[in-house]
């Protein structure tokens, strides 16, 4: 999918999103370069990370018919934020991973750039997209940013303004959170009381790690070897290397982004796989006896 804001659209205005969100992980920004546009005078980013001239997503999917159009509309809405830069080229790659549906044709039609794999991993899944996003672009890493999110989830419209704006302030990946979409009504407060937990985890650095939302600068992405071939922690795992090389990673809680909750997850050990487990924890509090009680 290529998409180009319209014309005329307006960069962002200082004080649009709130103030600076001040670092979250390990690195900050070094003096190396201009004052940041927005913030703290203080901060400064490096010379090449101002030059960002491409935005590509990578979306993984396994028969994904039902949802990825709608996945594929929300990154349309936000690749035409006006705060994102005209001169932003922003490209879509959808990963069709052993899929037996209509998800590579629906994401054709939708404008993507398809990419077909056997691998049924998602670790896979996201490093082939990844490598062919890059080639999509004739540009060095350093100007490209990958952002990455799920067939199954809807992203904010100012989800890739922010993301451009981050890496343009000199972050070399984004950490960012879900919130659960739709579910099972009978699951309402068990929804509600996890989402509540997971707010509240670790505070104003957020332990938590989405493929769902996420992003890196390319040449980072690169030295650290990309996503590893894993089933299920691929998106861990690479934050891990990025921290463990002393990268600028912020672990941001503003721009969530909407992930299914369906309890029938189509990768093992995600966000998904976690709600499914709560969910049999419930449905097995609910039918075990309360311990002492004798038959009415």
């Amino acid at each position: 999918m290529s998409i180009r804001p319209p014309d005329g659209g307006r960069p962002g205005t200082p004080g649009e999103y709130g103030p600076f969100e001040p670092p979250a992980s390990y690195g900050t920004p070094v003096p190396d370069g201009a004052p940041l546009p927005y913030g703290s005078p203080a901060l400064y980013v490096p010379r090449a990370a101002r030059e960002l001239a491409a935005l590509a997503v990578v979306v993984p999917a396994h028969d994904e018919e039902a949802l990825l159009p709608h996945a594929l509309a929300a990154l349309r809405r936000a690749a035409r934020h006006p705060a994102l830069p005209v001169r932003a080229r922003v490209r879509v790659v959808v990963v069709a991973d052993a899929c037996a549906d209509a998800t590579a044709a629906l994401a054709r039609a939708a404008g993507a750039h398809v990419v077909q794999v056997g691998a049924r991993n998602p670790g896979r899944a996201r490093a082939a997209g990844a490598a062919a996003a890059l080639g999509l672009f004739d540009e060095p890493p350093e100007r490209v940013w990958l952002a990455s999110t799920d067939a199954d989830s809807l992203v904010p419209a100012n989800w890739l303004a922010r993301q451009w704006r981050w890496g343009a302030r000199g972050w070399d990946a984004v950490v960012g959170t879900v919130r659960p979409l739709g579910g099972d009504p009978a699951l309402a407060g068990l929804l509600r009381r996890e989402a509540a937990l997971y707010r509240a985890a670790g505070g104003a650095r957020h332990p938590h790690v989405h493929g769902a939302n996420l992003g890196v600068r390319a040449d980072a992405y690169l030295g650290v070897g990309g996503f590893p071939s894993l089933a299920t922690g691929e998106d861990r795992a690479l934050v891990h290397a990025l921290e463990s090389r002393g990268h600028r990673v912020l672990r941001t809680r503003r721009s969530p982004v909407g992930t299914s909750a369906r309890l029938h997850p189509r990768a093992s050990g995600g966000y998904g796989a976690r709600l499914a487990r709560l969910a049999l924890l419930a449905a097995a509090e609910e039918t075990e006896p309360v311990r002492g009680a004798g038959p009415v």
